[in-house]
């Protein structure tokens, strides 16, 4: 088992877990994460939490989050908890309702919220990740965020998952408020931001839009890379060795770069279905070779980037080299498909 992750390390290498059964309904253990080698996942983000129309009707996707089906996943996530992975869960994304629900009235505030709360604590997660992918006031983000920092104490992680752009311009957004403004008002209780650089609202082909949301005044420990991990999941996915060399040059300009995540895990590349945690084992190379050999409270190691990218460099060949030695089929991109347990199964 790889060594146990200190709380928070730069930069991060975070999974989303949002596909959680096979379509026979199996469930999609994520617990290769720890027992596969080399690699170093620093947050797992369970999604996606719904609050729907009835308050008391909160669903883990399509299904009551106490549902006999996650029994394991929820056995598998206090698992990564132990071993010092922290897990958050995601509310929100592509289905809407979630935030209107609590954008209203206090009374109706408080019918909504009140589910989330004892669900979050039932299941003892240690964060919350903020998907607004609707309008929503900032009066009533930060109603939350307070309201959640209040009940859950000044350790809980509070996350936020915007789209890339909207850290550029609030007019290229999908929340409805301005997370300049956000930042500025509630920035201290706010850990990091998940930002989307794929489905057009962003691009990790190279470290330029990254650096230009820098250049605006985001501190790089709070903006994370959001990357999809395979064509399936949406537009904007980039080959390996394009994003192998923007991270390489992140890690090499930035100490304190915030880290990446992926979107999603149950058929990351280049594993695919079948070894879905290659994706965290690649990140791991790529941007936290020696992050581990440094005692808890101490700087990580210095890097030498340019050793750790010929390695990297030559397995990123080997990947998509179709006359090399080791080569391997390279990924072919798919049309997009929102894929959600509720496509896998009608249970």
């Amino acid at each position: 088992m790889p060594p146990i992750p200190r709380t928070q390390p730069l930069p991060r290498v975070i999974s989303y877990y949002q596909t959680h059964h096979t379509s026979d309904g199996k469930p999609i253990s994520i617990l290769p994460l720890l027992t596969q080698a080399d690699i170093s996942v620093t947050h797992v983000i369970l999604a996606a939490i719904h609050i729907n129309d009835d308050a008391q009707d909160l669903t883990l996707n399509d299904h009551d989050a106490d549902d006999p089906r996650f029994l394991t996943l929820w056995a598998e996530l206090r698992v990564l908890q132990a071993s010092g992975v922290k897990v958050l869960g995601m509310l929100g994304g592509a289905a809407q309702g979630s935030y209107e629900r609590l954008d209203g009235a206090e009374d109706r505030f408080e019918e909504y919220y009140i589910p989330l709360r004892d669900m979050l604590r039932r299941h003892a997660l240690d964060g919350i990740d903020l998907d607004v992918e609707e309008n929503m006031s900032l009066g009533g983000v930060i109603r939350l965020i307070d309201r959640v920092r209040r009940d859950f104490g000044k350790d809980f992680i509070i996350t936020l998952a915007p789209v890339a752009a909207a850290l550029l311009d609030p007019n290229r957004n999908l929340s409805g408020f301005d997370y300049e403004a956000l930042e500025v008002m509630r920035g201290k209780e706010i850990s990091w931001y998940n930002a989307q650089f794929y489905c057009g609202w962003g691009d990790c082909s190279s470290s330029l839009m990254y650096e230009m949301i820098l250049s605006k005044g985001w501190p790089a420990e709070k903006v994370v890379m959001g990357l999809v991990t395979n064509p399936e999941n949406g537009g904007g996915w980039v080959p390996w060795e394009l994003l192998g060399a923007t991270l390489l040059t992140l890690r090499g300009r930035i100490p304190n770069f915030g880290g990446v995540m992926g979107w999603e895990y149950f058929n990351s590349l280049p594993g695919g279905r079948e070894r879905p945690w290659e994706w965290a084992q690649w990140m791991t190379k790529i941007l936290r070779t020696q992050q581990e050999s440094a005692a808890p409270g101490q700087a990580a190691a210095p890097v030498a980037t340019s050793v750790v990218a010929k390695e990297v460099k030559k397995e990123l060949v080997d990947e998509v080299d179709p006359d090399g030695p080791n080569s391997k089929d390279a990924p072919l991109p798919a049309s997009f498909d929102y894929y959600t347990d509720g496509n896998a199964d009608d249970d």
